[in-house]
């Protein structure tokens, strides 16, 4: 049987039969679910074997009664029927509680919450029971040996007291008292924990990593509820299976960590259009998609202020609701981290917690986790530093899957002196290796001291390195994100520019990258640009040429990017003169008016103003000769946004809405516009709100850059 993957474990969404349905309807769906529990016999319980084999004995005692009523045609009374239904209920409900002990991936997580497994079979062997009791049997067309064998069950089914497994109690002492020797900074005998994981039925790297994945799934879900205590119990059995795995299993068995999952979506993605990502009423990226009774999806947060405003309607089809319910959206959710993660984006808004799977407080009762986060990070960085070559390849690997979303592991690893280490293995030979030791780098640059360290290290000479030369396409997009981080600090941004293989690498990057590696060429360049002094180092660097042939990218993301740089070296006189050298005004004009993406009509609108600028009353002159584009910016006054605020600004340039005794004062008179409608380069907006503040160089935390919405990852 197919598990369901849209329902949560230990939950039991059972359907109840309508009705109207007919009996022998009914009948048969009964005798269905009783055959596919049965099938359950053959297979292997981690956990509360004792209890579901007990469950499925019965029932496939019941399934003789039931088909015993369908061979001899009994006659299926009302009362007959009401206790099917109920039956059915309870049988479906059994069939969850069977799918979730023998579930992958979950069979810690099983263990842990074993009262409650217990309770709601001994439940619901018990309801049977009593629908047993009222079926009707003196007056059915069964044969007495049938009819004897239900009294059975019933009365076996109403005295059973069967409570947790000794095994089950044993296995979660010794979970226990490895938890307690965390908390107490004891390092655990790996023989014991070997043994103990071994019990759950967890043998090999792939299998911790599945339950590690689940477990971190279940967080997710509870940061939307923000149900504090599940998510402190799941967070000390993440650092729990993170320990495990990095510990205990030498060797990566089976395919990359969520290839499977990447090429699943990768699928959907070429699909769909990322504009559905945005949340219909804030038109930001959602970051928590909800369904709400219509079906349509909306950001969590948005359409809560809707509802709590009073609204009771549909905000987009105006269809009234028949409940306030928001369930998630876990396709689309999944869809846009894949979206994201292709991008180099990794989504992590301040103050939403489903994006930092730890970021809670630690108190004495989750200091377990935090402590085995720490053991686990100085064993790493022992092996990274002592290790052989498969066994620091594997310790990198590691430190890039613990470091990729998580910020008190981050921390953790920097402590633990990741990063010197990491910069020694990044001139690997090795593909695979150098791959990895980039990602982790890249995911520690995210944190405050990562990134000093990194600096001060030495690591830009070995970064520039790897993303002129890298072995591997990714490696190299790495090492420019990487940059994109550093350059969050002022006197980084400054070096990293002065250095002049730093700007060509970029430049190369996105001549001859992926989308992937150009987007992350385009970031990196934007934040160095937030150095007054880069801009001409850039444009000597012919990033100009670079962006200008990108535009016509058959990827909306690579053109936005692009364009975003444009304007950012445009605001300058020496940007603008190399960009009309490079680009035909009637191009930025089409583009603007067939764009259909905002950002892209909005940075089109920044070049433009700035060309008027700087290019002197000629190029003003060629614009007034386009009636296209004054109507274009038109239709745009009605949005009421920055970009109808820009585009006022360019029609009081080309409509002369100015007094003025002189171009000089006209001029005069644009810049300071500018400086209220265009800000700072730092202030142009990426593709689905990536956002650098001009406080950038005042990080907070690990997982932003400044006040960014958004941060690169691996």
């Amino acid at each position: 049987m197919t598990q369901n993957s849209s329902r949560r474990i230990l939950t039991f969404p059972a359907v109840h039969p309508s009705e109207d349905v007919s009996p022998a309807v009914l009948l048969q769906a009964v005798i269905n679910i009783c055959r596919i529990i049965s099938t359950y016999s053959s297979k292997s319980f981690p956990s509360h074997n004792r209890i579901a084999r007990e469950a499925i004995r019965e029932i496939g005692s019941l399934l003789i009664l039931f088909e015993d009523f369908q061979d001899h045609g009994s006659v299926l009374t009302e009362s007959v029927v009401l206790c099917l239904s109920e039956i059915y209920v309870c049988l479906q409900k059994i069939q969850f509680l069977l799918e979730d002990c023998t579930r992958e991936g979950a069979r810690l997580w099983v263990l842990v919450q074993s009262k409650r497994v217990v309770d709601e079979f001994q439940l619901l062997i018990r309801s049977i029971a009593t629908a047993l009791d009222l079926l009707p049997l003196a007056s059915m067309d069964v044969c007495v040996e049938v009819r004897e064998m239900v009294e059975l069950v019933a009365k076996q089914a109403r005295k059973v007291k069967i409570g947790i497994d000794p095994d089950d109690k044993q296995t979660s002492m010794d979970v226990h008292l490895i938890l307690s020797q965390f908390e107490q900074k004891i390092v655990p005998n790996s023989t014991d924990l070997k043994r103990l994981v071994t019990r759950l039925g967890i043998r090999s790297w792939t299998d911790c990593n599945r339950e590690i994945r689940f477990l971190e799934e279940e967080m997710e879900k509870e940061n939307s509820k923000e149900n504090e205590r599940q998510i402190m119990l799941l967070s000390i059995l993440v650092g729990f299976m993170n320990y495990c795995r990095g510990v205990l299993f030498d060797v990566v068995d089976g395919p990359n960590v969520e290839s499977t999952d990447i090429k699943y979506y990768s699928k959907m993605l070429d699909c769909l259009n990322p504009e559905d990502f945005r949340c219909p009423i804030s038109l930001e990226l959602m970051t928590d998609p909800v369904i709400i009774t219509t079906g349509q999806t909306y950001d969590r947060s948005s359409i809560q202020k809707w509802l709590k405003a009073g609204n009771l309607s549909c905000p987009k089809t105006g269809e009234k609701l028949k409940s306030t319910e928001l369930i998630p959206n876990l396709v689309i959710q999944n869809l846009i981290q894949q979206f994201l993660h292709n991008g180099g984006v990794t989504s992590s808004k301040p103050g939403n917690r489903s994006h930092d799977l730890r970021r809670t407080h630690v108190t004495r009762s989750s200091a377990s986790g935090t402590e085995a986060m720490r053991m686990l990070a100085v064993f790493l960085v022992e092996k990274l530093s002592t290790g052989t070559e498969a066994e620091r390849n594997k310790a990198a690997y590691e430190i890039r899957l613990l470091t990729k979303s998580n910020t008190l592991n981050r921390a953790c690893l920097v402590e633990a002196g990741a990063i010197l280490w990491l910069l020694n293995l990044i001139s690997s030979k090795n593909p695979t290796t150098q791959h990895n030791t980039m990602a982790a780098l890249l995911n520690l640059s995210k944190h405050s001291k990562g990134k000093t360290l990194i600096f001060e290290s030495g690591g830009l000479d070995p970064i520039l390195s790897v993303l002129r030369n890298g072995l591997k396409m990714e490696a190299r997009q790495n090492a420019a994100a990487t940059l994109f981080y550093l350059a969050s600090i002022d006197e980084y941004r400054e070096a990293i520019g002065k250095i002049p293989e730093s700007l060509l690498a970029l430049v190369g990057l996105l001549r001859d990258g992926t989308d992937h590696g150009k987007k992350n060429a385009a970031v990196a360049l934007f934040a160095l640009l937030r150095f007054p002094g880069n801009h001409q180092r850039a444009i000597a660097a012919g990033a100009i040429p670079a962006l200008t042939n990108l535009l016509t990218s058959d990827t909306e993301d690579v053109v936005n990017d692009s364009l975003s740089v444009l304007a950012a070296l445009a605001e300058r006189s020496e940007g603008s003169n190399a960009v009309l050298r490079e680009i035909e005004i009637s191009s930025l004009v089409k583009m603007l008016i067939s764009a259909t993406s905002r950002a892209v009509k909005e940075h089109c609108i920044s070049i433009l103003v700035s060309l008027c600028v700087n290019g002197g009353p000629e190029v003003v002159s060629d614009m007034k000769k386009m009636p296209s584009l004054v109507q274009s910016l038109c239709l745009l006054l009605k949005e009421g946004s920055r970009m109808s605020r820009k585009a006022n600004l360019l029609l009081g340039i080309l409509c002369d809405r100015r007094k003025r005794s002189s171009t000089g004062m006209l001029v005069s008179s644009i810049r300071q516009e500018l400086v209220i409608h265009l800000a700072a380069p730092s202030n142009k907006k990426f593709p689905l709100g990536l956002q650098m503040s001009n406080r950038a160089s005042k990080v907070s935390g690990s997982e932003t850059v400044s006040g960014s919405e958004t941060s690169y990852g691996t």
